[in-house]
């Protein structure tokens, strides 16, 4: 698979200005990622402006756990 230079310029623009905007959430990442274990579970929630609750989690995986490393290995 072909990365696009580009794209991935872009998409690091765009991660730096969520970043900006929620700069809560990159600490949340960093503390978080030492309990990223084969097993663990993740749970997402998301509430609507209507108040609708949106739930759902994961059980991270050994793949889910390559995918992370990648990832982080990209942005050094």
């Amino acid at each position: 698979m072909a990365m696009n230079f580009q794209s991935l310029l872009q998409l690091k623009s765009l991660w730096q200005r969520f970043t900006d905007q929620h700069p809560k959430f990159p600490a949340f990442l960093r503390a978080a990622q030492p309990a990223l274990k084969e097993g663990s579970v993740i749970a997402f929630s998301i509430t609507t402006p209507e108040g609708k609750i949106i739930e759902s989690n994961l059980k991270v995986t050994s793949t889910d756990l390559e995918l992370i490393e990648s990832l982080k290995q990209m942005s050094q």
